[in-house]
């Protein structure tokens, strides 16, 4: 007796498939941002002119002018030895491995928006909206130089 019968699950109403359609939409706009992210790594630019500061490519880009900037203390960080201007929490931004861009808070407290690949090349330029920008870049003092060059002439042509 070793006989058994089969019988089939009745088909679910075609409702309770709509229930995977925003699920899968869901899935699909989270791979997309991450892709976009992921590939920010290497579209991110930014901008020096007399008028400030226009970081691009990045979902957090954005152009912060001249007179919110303070280039009299901008500095260049090797964030491997100044332990304190690490970003500790991320309040808005992607933390991927290798990059981390957007809102964070760091070690010292400060509220920081980060555009950083490479903790040993950062500059660190705070700003007069209670926030500093950290960014790497392939030649710190290089920009720092510019960035200082062209915002002290903006500042003599007032």
């Amino acid at each position: 007796m070793n006989e058994f019968s089969v019988y089939p699950i009745v088909p679910a109403a075609g409702k309770s498939l709509w229930f995977l359609l925003p699920v899968l939409l869901m899935l699909a706009a989270v791979a997309a941002l991450l892709i976009f992210v992921a590939f920010s790594t290497k579209r991110t630019r930014f901008e020096v002119s007399p008028e400030g500061l226009r970081i691009r490519g990045d979902l957090y880009g954005r152009t912060i002018s001249r007179d919110k900037l303070i280039p009299e203390e901008a500095i260049a960080l090797d964030l491997h030895r100044e332990i304190d201007w690490r970003p500790k929490w991320r309040t808005n931004g992607a933390a991927l491995p290798g990059y981390q861009s957007g809102w964070f808070r760091l070690r010292n407290k400060e509220k920081a928006l980060l555009f950083v690949t490479d903790w040993q090349h950062v500059v660190k330029l705070p700003t007069r909206d209670g926030y500093t920008v950290l960014l790497s870049v392939a030649d710190p003092e290089a920009f720092l130089a510019e960035a200082k060059t062209k915002w002290r002439e903006s500042i003599s042509d007032r």
